[in-house]
């Protein structure tokens, strides 16, 4: 369907991919993974018809159509969200109104020549319009909103009136509801709940015919979706055939035969030299010692890729806190909305959360467990209730907000120095490292990195101090999967307490004991795993 045949770009002087090839095919469902700034996006704009290659060739069948998610939706305004939706169907749109207008001519007197003209033309566009399920536009873009959270009840609400995160789901329910032959989505997950995510997995799996390309920080929802992967690395495109779990342990094995031959190659070319370099001066091996360099000229050396080094910072055990971190009894808040009328997020919460404890805060998007969190890290009154929080309790509060608070003037460095003033350059290199900070880019300023970069600095600002009780608000949202997999080994190892909120469900599988759920205004406790929670609430495991 799409084919992509030694095409190679460049961005300035950096060589994206050379000389790549692949190609997706009618009804395939690929992951496209590699490191940041390898080029998935320029993958995506490619295809997409944004972005020409420097050399090589990309064919795409006529009347093909493409349709293209990416994390720069664009102003919103002047309509309603299901306009919105339907306005990415604008072919479509404009396909049923021609064909009004030639039905209309249909019931008008016409010559038999110019009648059998009109009855061709449309035939082809209601042959057209049935291959764009054009018949059930509209209840599909109700059932794509619904899904992705935006009920009936705010189907008419101006765009303006939605968050940024909101636009997000609008904009990717517009280019759902399109149903294109070959859909590309760069990090649908973002900004979705479970209940969402879950969803568009099932949507992908039932609903969509058409063939998938798609980014995600979400290794659950890869493995769920893709059956294939296309690594963008190296300067080069590889692709694996399986899920993302598979592709993991691909890669290695590959990786592992690639250093074997180089150093095969390397032992070869060094007895080579030697020979070479022992005979050069001798008459009577003049002929070998030519050919052999020859020989050496034409050989394609194999070249290690630069290894994505982990650097292991140990981090000080904790102070020890009473084994009561906090209680709340009757716990309520209560917003006041634009109108004056008083919106419950919750009320009679009651719980308590104990020293080593790793609770995950679980609901629907508004169900309050951000403002849970606000209230037990202290950063928000609760309207009715109350918190203790324990004896030598220290808290770490984790918050998207927290990334504004950065100075945008300092380099990673600096405010990591800023965090820890005591702490020896060597030491603060070694944390930066474990954050996936090394070489110059601990000399980046704030203001110049990426929103995964940002909430990783802000965690290591937090753990680099002795707190005992982390509160996370979405801790793992920026993130890509490598950086969540050094996150969550960092806090399977933490020695204090953790109450966080993620819609990474292989991230909590691996890593709570507890979860809360804030449903209707109440909470319930289970104790157990994540999964012992989806086993015994009936919610699907996703």
């Amino acid at each position: 369907m799409v084919h992509l045949s030694n095409i190679t770009r460049q961005h300035g002087s950096q060589i994206l991919f050379r000389d790549a090839s692949f190609q997706i095919l009618p009804g395939t469902r690929t992951g496209l993974v590699g490191p940041n700034g390898a080029g998935k996006t320029t993958v995506f704009r490619i295809i997409a018809g944004q972005e020409d290659v420097d050399s090589g060739e990309l064919i795409v069948p006529k009347k093909t159509t493409i349709g293209y998610f990416s994390q720069d939706v664009g102003d919103m305004s002047g309509r309603s969200a299901l306009e919105e939706v339907m306005a990415a169907c604008e072919a479509t749109v404009r396909l049923a109104e021609q064909m009004k207008q030639m039905e209309a001519a249909m019931c008008e007197p016409l010559p038999d020549d110019e009648m059998t003209a009109l009855l061709e033309r449309y035939g082809t566009a209601v042959e057209e319009f049935e291959h764009m399920e054009g018949y059930d536009l509209d209840t599909r873009a109700q059932s794509v909103l619904t899904g992705l959270g935006i009920g009936p009840d705010r189907y008419n609400h101006p765009v303006e009136s939605f968050s940024g995160g909101w636009k997000m789901r609008i904009a990717l329910a517009g280019i759902l509801t399109l149903k294109p032959d070959v859909l590309l989505l760069d990090e649908p997950t973002n900004h979705l709940d479970v209940e969402s995510i879950i969803w568009l997995e099932e949507w992908l799996s039932s609903e969509f015919n058409g063939a998938l390309l798609m980014t995600s920080h979400d290794r659950d929802f890869m493995n769920r979706v893709v059956t294939r992967i296309i690594e963008v690395a190296n300067k080069t495109v590889t692709t694996y055939g399986g899920n993302y779990d598979f592709y993991e342990r691909e890669r290695d094995i590959r990786f592992e035969q690639l250093i074997a031959s180089h150093k095969r190659q390397q032992e070869m070319l060094s007895k080579e030299e030697e020979f070479i370099a022992r005979f050069a001066a001798r008459a009577s091996h003049a002929a070998q010692v030519q050919s052999r360099v020859k020989k050496l000229e034409k050989i394609e050396r194999i070249e290690i890729p630069a290894e994505e080094r982990t650097v292991r910072f140990s981090f000080a055990e904790p102070p020890r806190s009473g084994d009561d971190v906090a209680a709340f009894d009757g716990l309520g808040k209560f917003w006041m909305t634009p109108d004056g009328q008083q919106k419950q997020v919750f009320s009679g919460v009651t719980g308590m959360v104990r020293r080593l404890n790793k609770i995950a805060v679980v609901g629907v998007n508004g169900a309050g467990k951000s403002t849970f969190l606000k209230i037990l890290a202290g950063q928000t009154e609760a309207t009715s209730g109350s918190v203790t929080i324990g004896a030598n309790v220290e808290i770490g509060y984790f918050s998207q907000h927290a990334m504004e608070l950065l100075n945008p003037q300092l380099t990673v460095f600096e405010t990591l120095q800023e965090a820890m003033p005591l702490a020896n350059i060597g030491v603060i290199r070694n944390l930066l490292g474990a954050f996936l900070f090394s070489g110059d880019t601990v000399d980046k300023r704030i203001e110049n990195l990426s929103g995964g970069e940002k909430s990783r600095v802000v965690l290591a600002t937090i753990l680099c101090r002795p707190v005992n009780f982390l509160i996370l608000d979405e801790p793992t949202n920026h993130l890509d999967i490598r950086s969540r997999e050094i996150l969550l080994e960092t806090l399977r190892n933490f020695g204090g307490t953790i109450v966080l909120v993620s819609h990474d469900r292989h991230f909590l599988r691996l890593l709570v004991d507890r979860v809360f759920e804030v449903d209707h205004g109440e909470m319930r406790v289970y104790e157990g795993s994540y999964d012992y929670y989806l086993s015994k609430s009936h919610h699907t495991a996703g």
